[in-house]
């Protein structure tokens, strides 16, 4: 039998998660190179310093000025800036989607220098809890090196009933032709009905 904090501290959100990478890397570079710079793809890298970490609309904001931040929600905009540079819009895409789309057009090969993208579309992220404080948007992660992604994290969801419904979503858009969309999970909805513990996503 565990008491609420206790239950609480099994719980790794993705600040934890993000914590945990940013250490291991650092960790590893030290240990096996004996120094935290380096030198990957024929760019200069240094793990030590503190890794940026920058929310994905802030990036998306800064890399792209002609878009307005009360546009980022907007589908029909983004959907305008989208077809602007020349990113394929499919009608079943949503604001979410079109700003990660946008995203990986715009800012991710600019990510030389170790950064942690924050703060994903709910749209692009099944698995991933919701921020309490900005709705629509995840508590989720993801690690770029030389425009490389390295880790995504998040802090897992674990209500079922949302999972569902985010799991059956997937599916509609994996029918509408969305190839990187998930199928529906019976078995991980059954473990989140009958007790399956808290956990912290890192891959």
């Amino acid at each position: 039998e565990f008491t609420m904090l206790e239950l609480y501290q099994a719980y790794a959100s993705y600040v934890e998660v993000m914590d945990l990478t940013e250490a291991m890397i650092r960790d590893v570079a030290q240990n096996v190179l004996g120094r935290t710079a380096l030198t990957w793809d024929g760019q200069d890298i240094d793990v030590g310093p503190a890794f940026r970490r920058w929310r994905m609309e802030d990036a998306v904001l800064e890399m792209n000025p002609e878009i307005r931040r009360e546009e980022l929600r907007d589908r029909e905009a983004m959907a305008a800036h989208a077809k602007r540079l020349h990113v394929q819009v499919k009608p079943t895409y949503g604001w979410g989607k079109l700003l990660l789309e946008i995203f990986e057009k715009t800012v991710e090969a600019t990510l030389i220098q170790p950064t942690f993208i924050t703060d994903h579309p709910m749209e692009v992220s099944p698995l991933a809890r919701e921020s309490d404080t900005d709705k629509g948007m995840t508590d989720r992660f993801e690690l770029f090196v030389c425009g490389k992604e390295l880790a995504n994290g998040f802090s897992e969801l674990n209500d079922p009933e949302d999972q569902a419904a985010r799991f059956r979503a997937q599916v509609d858009a994996k029918d509408a032709g969305d190839d990187e969309a998930m199928h529906f999970d019976a078995d991980y909805i059954r473990a989140l009905e009958t007790g399956l513990p808290p956990t912290g996503g890192l891959g």
